[in-house]
Protein backbone atom coordinates (compact mmCIF):
# COMPACT_ATOMS: atom_id res chain seq x y z
CA UNK A 1 0.00 0.00 0.00
CA UNK A 2 1.36 3.39 -0.94
CA UNK A 3 2.37 5.55 1.77
CA UNK A 4 0.06 8.88 1.40
CA UNK A 5 2.19 12.18 2.95
CA UNK A 6 1.81 15.87 3.34
CA UNK A 7 4.35 18.88 3.92
CA UNK A 8 3.93 21.37 5.62
CA UNK A 9 7.27 24.14 5.86
CA UNK A 10 7.24 27.64 5.19
CA UNK A 11 9.80 27.42 2.85
CA UNK A 12 9.26 26.45 -1.46
CA UNK A 13 12.49 25.12 -1.60
CA UNK A 14 12.06 22.75 1.24
CA UNK A 15 8.98 21.59 0.36
CA UNK A 16 10.22 21.41 -3.11
CA UNK A 17 13.51 19.20 -1.87
CA UNK A 18 11.04 16.96 0.15
CA UNK A 19 8.48 16.39 -2.27
CA UNK A 20 11.17 15.31 -4.67
CA UNK A 21 12.83 12.83 -2.54
CA UNK A 22 9.42 11.11 -1.17
CA UNK A 23 8.46 10.89 -4.48
CA UNK A 24 10.93 8.94 -5.59
CA UNK A 25 10.47 6.18 -3.24
CA UNK A 26 8.06 3.74 -5.15
CA UNK A 27 6.02 3.16 -2.03
CA UNK A 28 5.44 6.60 -0.97
CA UNK A 29 3.53 9.31 -2.65
CA UNK A 30 3.31 12.87 -1.69
CA UNK A 31 -0.40 14.32 -2.19
CA UNK A 32 0.23 17.90 -0.86
CA UNK A 33 1.89 20.96 0.76
CA UNK A 34 1.62 23.37 3.24
CA UNK A 35 3.19 26.73 3.83
CA UNK A 36 2.38 26.96 7.22
CA UNK A 37 0.41 25.29 10.47
CA UNK A 38 -2.93 26.83 10.05
CA UNK A 39 -2.87 25.90 5.97
CA UNK A 40 -1.48 21.93 7.18
CA UNK A 41 -4.06 21.62 9.82
CA UNK A 42 -6.63 22.16 7.17
CA UNK A 43 -4.93 20.07 4.64
CA UNK A 44 -4.59 17.01 7.38
CA UNK A 45 -8.32 17.57 7.76
CA UNK A 46 -9.11 17.63 4.12
CA UNK A 47 -6.56 15.15 2.71
CA UNK A 48 -6.27 12.75 5.82
CA UNK A 49 -2.31 11.65 5.13
CA UNK A 50 -0.89 8.80 6.00
CA UNK A 51 2.07 10.73 7.59
CA UNK A 52 2.80 14.08 8.00
CA UNK A 53 6.03 16.18 7.58
CA UNK A 54 6.00 18.85 9.96
CA UNK A 55 8.22 21.97 9.97
CA UNK A 56 8.97 23.26 13.69
CA UNK A 57 9.58 26.94 13.28
CA UNK A 58 6.45 28.33 11.13
CA UNK A 59 4.40 31.86 10.89
CA UNK A 60 0.93 31.96 11.58
CA UNK A 61 0.80 28.65 13.29
CA UNK A 62 4.08 27.28 14.78
CA UNK A 63 5.18 23.02 14.65
CA UNK A 64 4.44 22.94 18.26
CA UNK A 65 1.00 24.38 18.12
CA UNK A 66 -0.24 22.65 14.62
CA UNK A 67 0.98 19.53 16.49
CA UNK A 68 -0.91 19.26 18.97
CA UNK A 69 -3.77 20.03 17.06
CA UNK A 70 -3.40 17.39 14.74
CA UNK A 71 -3.41 15.27 17.87
CA UNK A 72 -6.35 16.08 19.47
CA UNK A 73 -8.05 16.40 16.63
CA UNK A 74 -6.48 13.99 13.52
CA UNK A 75 -4.13 11.70 14.89
CA UNK A 76 -1.56 11.07 12.46
CA UNK A 77 2.22 10.06 13.08
CA UNK A 78 3.90 13.45 12.46
CA UNK A 79 8.02 13.77 11.65
CA UNK A 80 9.55 16.57 12.54
CA UNK A 81 11.45 18.54 10.28
CA UNK A 82 13.99 20.61 12.03
CA UNK A 83 17.29 22.46 11.33
CA UNK A 84 19.83 22.38 13.77
CA UNK A 85 20.20 24.65 16.61
CA UNK A 86 19.97 24.89 20.23
CA UNK A 87 16.08 26.80 19.93
CA UNK A 88 15.07 23.92 17.21
CA UNK A 89 16.61 20.94 18.70
CA UNK A 90 14.69 22.13 21.65
CA UNK A 91 11.49 22.57 20.19
CA UNK A 92 11.76 19.15 18.67
CA UNK A 93 12.47 17.75 21.71
CA UNK A 94 9.31 19.41 22.98
CA UNK A 95 7.11 18.07 19.96
CA UNK A 96 8.31 14.03 21.32
CA UNK A 97 6.22 14.93 24.21
CA UNK A 98 3.80 16.05 22.06
CA UNK A 99 2.89 12.70 20.28
CA UNK A 100 6.07 13.54 17.37
CA UNK A 101 7.31 10.05 16.18
CA UNK A 102 10.30 10.58 15.09
CA UNK A 103 12.73 13.68 13.60
CA UNK A 104 14.36 14.18 10.34
CA UNK A 105 17.10 16.91 9.63
CA UNK A 106 16.79 19.82 7.21
CA UNK A 107 18.03 19.19 3.43
CA UNK A 108 21.20 21.29 3.64
CA UNK A 109 23.66 21.23 0.21
CA UNK A 110 21.43 19.85 -1.79
CA UNK A 111 24.05 18.98 -4.71
CA UNK A 112 26.33 17.48 -2.15
CA UNK A 113 27.49 13.63 -2.27
CA UNK A 114 25.91 12.75 0.80
CA UNK A 115 22.14 13.51 -0.53
CA UNK A 116 21.92 10.72 -1.59
CA UNK A 117 22.41 9.12 2.01
CA UNK A 118 20.07 11.46 3.54
CA UNK A 119 17.31 10.90 1.06
CA UNK A 120 17.27 7.20 1.99
CA UNK A 121 17.15 7.90 5.56
CA UNK A 122 14.37 10.62 4.99
CA UNK A 123 12.23 7.64 3.02
CA UNK A 124 13.39 5.30 5.41
CA UNK A 125 11.86 7.07 8.61
CA UNK A 126 8.28 7.93 6.60
CA UNK A 127 7.82 4.52 5.61
CA UNK A 128 8.63 3.36 9.97
CA UNK A 129 6.57 6.76 10.78
CA UNK A 130 3.41 5.14 8.73
CA UNK A 131 3.81 2.47 11.30
CA UNK A 132 4.02 3.88 14.29
CA UNK A 133 1.55 2.96 17.35
CA UNK A 134 -0.06 6.01 17.93
CA UNK A 135 -2.36 5.03 20.86
CA UNK A 136 1.14 4.33 22.53
CA UNK A 137 1.89 7.34 22.23
CA UNK A 138 -0.73 8.80 23.78
CA UNK A 139 -0.44 6.69 27.16
CA UNK A 140 3.45 7.95 27.49
CA UNK A 141 2.16 11.60 27.40
CA UNK A 142 1.71 12.32 30.95
CA UNK A 143 4.97 12.02 33.60
CA UNK A 144 4.58 11.74 36.91
CA UNK A 145 5.45 15.40 38.71
CA UNK A 146 8.65 16.13 39.96
CA UNK A 147 9.16 15.31 43.66
CA UNK A 148 11.35 17.74 45.33
CA UNK A 149 12.58 15.55 47.76
CA UNK A 150 14.19 13.80 44.60
CA UNK A 151 15.19 17.31 42.79
CA UNK A 152 17.92 17.93 46.24
CA UNK A 153 18.67 14.31 45.74
CA UNK A 154 19.47 14.69 42.28
CA UNK A 155 21.75 17.42 42.84
CA UNK A 156 24.11 16.51 45.36
CA UNK A 157 24.39 13.13 43.11
CA UNK A 158 25.17 14.74 40.60
CA UNK A 159 27.57 17.50 43.04
CA UNK A 160 28.80 14.08 44.09
CA UNK A 161 29.76 12.40 40.72
CA UNK A 162 31.60 14.78 39.83
CA UNK A 163 33.67 15.62 42.47
CA UNK A 164 34.78 11.89 43.78
CA UNK A 165 37.11 9.36 41.91
CA UNK A 166 34.75 6.64 39.76
CA UNK A 167 34.88 3.54 42.06
CA UNK A 168 34.44 0.39 40.25
CA UNK A 169 31.38 -0.64 37.84
CA UNK A 170 29.35 -3.32 39.38
CA UNK A 171 26.60 -3.42 36.85
CA UNK A 172 26.05 -1.85 32.98
CA UNK A 173 22.61 -0.33 31.51
CA UNK A 174 23.19 -1.01 27.81
CA UNK A 175 19.93 0.74 26.21
CA UNK A 176 19.19 1.09 22.27
CA UNK A 177 16.30 2.97 21.11
CA UNK A 178 15.05 4.20 17.66
CA UNK A 179 11.45 5.32 16.74
CA UNK A 180 9.89 6.49 19.73
CA UNK A 181 12.55 6.35 21.63
CA UNK A 182 12.85 10.02 23.05
CA UNK A 183 9.63 9.61 25.49
CA UNK A 184 10.24 5.88 26.50
CA UNK A 185 13.67 7.52 27.23
CA UNK A 186 12.23 9.99 29.57
CA UNK A 187 10.00 7.59 31.02
CA UNK A 188 12.51 4.75 32.04
CA UNK A 189 15.66 7.14 32.53
CA UNK A 190 13.55 9.40 34.66
CA UNK A 191 12.27 6.30 37.18
CA UNK A 192 16.16 5.03 37.84
CA UNK A 193 16.99 5.88 41.31
CA UNK A 194 20.46 7.80 41.69
CA UNK A 195 21.83 5.68 44.05
CA UNK A 196 21.29 2.78 41.47
CA UNK A 197 24.30 0.82 41.25
CA UNK A 198 25.54 0.80 37.55
CA UNK A 199 26.30 3.19 34.42
CA UNK A 200 24.00 2.98 31.78
CA UNK A 201 24.75 3.92 28.18
CA UNK A 202 22.66 4.65 25.36
CA UNK A 203 22.18 5.22 21.90
CA UNK A 204 19.22 6.51 20.50
CA UNK A 205 18.84 7.02 16.98
CA UNK A 206 18.92 10.77 16.19
CA UNK A 207 20.39 13.25 13.94
CA UNK A 208 23.83 15.18 14.69
CA UNK A 209 23.22 17.77 17.18
CA UNK A 210 19.60 16.51 18.76
CA UNK A 211 21.66 13.85 20.78
CA UNK A 212 22.93 17.14 22.82
CA UNK A 213 19.70 18.40 23.82
CA UNK A 214 18.23 15.15 24.44
CA UNK A 215 20.88 14.82 27.04
CA UNK A 216 20.20 18.13 28.68
CA UNK A 217 16.63 17.27 28.31
CA UNK A 218 17.27 13.62 30.65
CA UNK A 219 19.47 15.28 32.84
CA UNK A 220 16.93 17.82 33.96
CA UNK A 221 14.36 14.97 34.41
CA UNK A 222 16.41 12.25 35.96
CA UNK A 223 18.04 11.65 38.83
CA UNK A 224 21.03 10.41 37.05
CA UNK A 225 23.71 12.48 35.79
CA UNK A 226 23.14 12.36 31.95
CA UNK A 227 25.52 14.00 29.51
CA UNK A 228 26.35 12.97 25.47
CA UNK A 229 29.39 10.95 25.72
CA UNK A 230 32.77 12.04 24.49
CA UNK A 231 36.24 10.43 23.35
CA UNK A 232 37.60 9.58 26.71
CA UNK A 233 34.65 9.96 29.00
CA UNK A 234 34.81 7.05 31.83
CA UNK A 235 31.80 4.94 32.71
CA UNK A 236 30.74 5.09 36.09
CA UNK A 237 27.98 4.51 38.24
CA UNK A 238 25.20 6.94 38.66
CA UNK A 239 25.80 8.42 35.04
CA UNK A 240 24.03 7.58 31.95
CA UNK A 241 26.30 8.35 28.87
CA UNK A 242 24.61 8.83 25.54
CA UNK A 243 26.24 8.60 21.98
CA UNK A 244 26.57 11.39 19.75
CA UNK A 245 24.75 11.59 16.60
CA UNK A 246 26.83 10.43 13.54
CA UNK A 247 29.09 8.57 15.80
CA UNK A 248 29.49 5.00 16.91
CA UNK A 249 30.32 4.62 20.81
CA UNK A 250 32.72 1.59 22.12
CA UNK A 251 33.38 1.10 25.17
CA UNK A 252 37.63 0.01 25.40
CA UNK A 253 39.66 -0.28 28.42
CA UNK A 254 42.50 2.47 28.66
CA UNK A 255 44.78 3.77 31.38
CA UNK A 256 43.75 6.70 33.32
CA UNK A 257 45.98 7.90 36.21
CA UNK A 258 48.55 4.88 35.96
CA UNK A 259 45.47 2.35 36.39
CA UNK A 260 43.07 0.94 34.47
CA UNK A 261 39.73 2.20 33.38
CA UNK A 262 36.43 1.45 31.15
CA UNK A 263 36.16 4.50 28.34
CA UNK A 264 34.13 5.90 25.59
CA UNK A 265 35.94 5.00 22.30
CA UNK A 266 33.76 7.53 19.40
CA UNK A 267 34.43 6.81 15.66
CA UNK A 268 32.41 7.59 11.89
CA UNK A 269 32.89 3.78 10.98
CA UNK A 270 30.51 3.18 8.48
CA UNK A 271 26.85 2.70 9.64
CA UNK A 272 25.49 -0.42 10.42
CA UNK A 273 22.38 -1.29 9.76
CA UNK A 274 21.70 2.09 7.80
CA UNK A 275 22.41 3.71 11.33
CA UNK A 276 25.73 5.86 13.06
CA UNK A 277 25.36 5.35 16.00
CA UNK A 278 24.43 2.02 15.91
CA UNK A 279 23.15 0.05 18.84
CA UNK A 280 24.58 -3.27 17.68
CA UNK A 281 27.92 -1.72 17.68
CA UNK A 282 27.95 -0.45 21.56
CA UNK A 283 26.13 -4.03 22.40
CA UNK A 284 29.31 -5.63 20.84
CA UNK A 285 31.99 -3.48 22.92
CA UNK A 286 30.28 -4.01 26.47
CA UNK A 287 29.77 -7.87 26.17
CA UNK A 288 33.87 -8.92 26.86
CA UNK A 289 34.35 -6.27 28.84
CA UNK A 290 31.79 -6.19 30.97
CA UNK A 291 30.20 -9.74 30.61
CA UNK A 292 27.58 -10.95 32.76
CA UNK A 293 27.03 -7.20 34.59
CA UNK A 294 25.70 -6.08 31.13
CA UNK A 295 21.65 -5.92 31.04
CA UNK A 296 20.73 -4.46 27.60
CA UNK A 297 17.48 -3.31 27.00
CA UNK A 298 16.13 -2.67 23.93
CA UNK A 299 13.03 -0.59 23.39
CA UNK A 300 10.68 1.20 20.65
CA UNK A 301 12.15 1.14 16.71
CA UNK A 302 12.51 0.04 13.54
CA UNK A 303 14.31 -3.15 11.99
CA UNK A 304 16.60 -5.40 14.06
CA UNK A 305 19.75 -2.81 15.33
CA UNK A 306 20.98 -4.40 18.88
CA UNK A 307 19.88 -7.94 17.92
CA UNK A 308 23.47 -9.35 16.67
CA UNK A 309 25.29 -7.34 20.14
CA UNK A 310 22.32 -8.81 22.20
CA UNK A 311 23.46 -11.95 20.86
CA UNK A 312 27.29 -11.08 21.97
CA UNK A 313 26.24 -9.83 25.33
CA UNK A 314 24.12 -13.24 26.03
CA UNK A 315 27.09 -15.55 24.93
CA UNK A 316 29.13 -13.54 27.92
CA UNK A 317 26.35 -13.87 30.47
CA UNK A 318 24.33 -11.17 30.35
CA UNK A 319 20.62 -10.51 30.59
CA UNK A 320 18.58 -8.85 28.04
CA UNK A 321 14.91 -7.01 28.44
CA UNK A 322 13.01 -6.66 25.19
CA UNK A 323 10.18 -3.69 25.50
CA UNK A 324 6.53 -5.62 25.17
CA UNK A 325 4.43 -4.56 22.31
CA UNK A 326 1.91 -3.33 24.33
CA UNK A 327 4.02 0.02 25.41
CA UNK A 328 5.98 0.07 21.40
CA UNK A 329 5.35 2.75 19.26
CA UNK A 330 7.49 0.50 16.45
CA UNK A 331 7.96 -2.90 18.00
CA UNK A 332 10.78 -3.94 14.99
CA UNK A 333 13.74 -3.55 17.29
CA UNK A 334 12.50 -5.45 20.47
CA UNK A 335 10.02 -7.79 18.26
CA UNK A 336 13.87 -9.19 16.55
CA UNK A 337 15.13 -9.98 19.98
CA UNK A 338 11.79 -11.53 21.07
CA UNK A 339 11.50 -13.31 17.21
CA UNK A 340 15.35 -14.60 18.05
CA UNK A 341 14.50 -16.18 21.73
CA UNK A 342 16.98 -13.40 23.32
CA UNK A 343 14.79 -11.83 25.84
CA UNK A 344 14.96 -12.97 29.61
CA UNK A 345 12.63 -10.15 29.83
CA UNK A 346 9.46 -9.39 27.69
CA UNK A 347 8.16 -6.12 29.56
CA UNK A 348 5.92 -2.88 28.89
CA UNK A 349 7.80 0.59 29.65
CA UNK A 350 6.14 0.94 32.96
CA UNK A 351 7.49 -2.07 34.32
CA UNK A 352 10.88 -2.16 33.45
CA UNK A 353 12.32 0.61 35.89
CA UNK A 354 11.62 -2.20 38.69
CA UNK A 355 12.77 -5.30 37.15
CA UNK A 356 16.61 -3.30 36.59
CA UNK A 357 16.32 -2.40 40.08
CA UNK A 358 15.73 -5.87 41.47
CA UNK A 359 18.20 -7.24 39.27
CA UNK A 360 21.49 -4.47 39.79
CA UNK A 361 20.51 -5.11 44.08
Amino acid sequence: MTIRALIVDDSALIRKVLSDILNEDPKIRVIGTAVNGKDGLEKVKKLRPDVVLLDNIMPVLDGLKTLALIMKEYPTPVVIVSALGERAEEITLTAFEYGAVDVIEKPSGILSQSMPEMAEEICRKIRTASKANLKNLECMRDLEPENPEKEEKKEEKKEKGLRENPAPVRNVLAIGASTGGPRALEKLIGSLPAEIPAAVLIVQHMPPGFTASLSKRLDEKSALRVKEAQEGDIVEEGTVLIAPGNYHMEIVRNKVNNHEEEVVHLSCSPKELGSRPSVNVLFRSVAPVYGPRVISIVLTGMNCDGADGAEEIKKMGGKIIAEARSSCVVYGMPGEIVRRNLADFVLPLDRMAEEIIRIVE
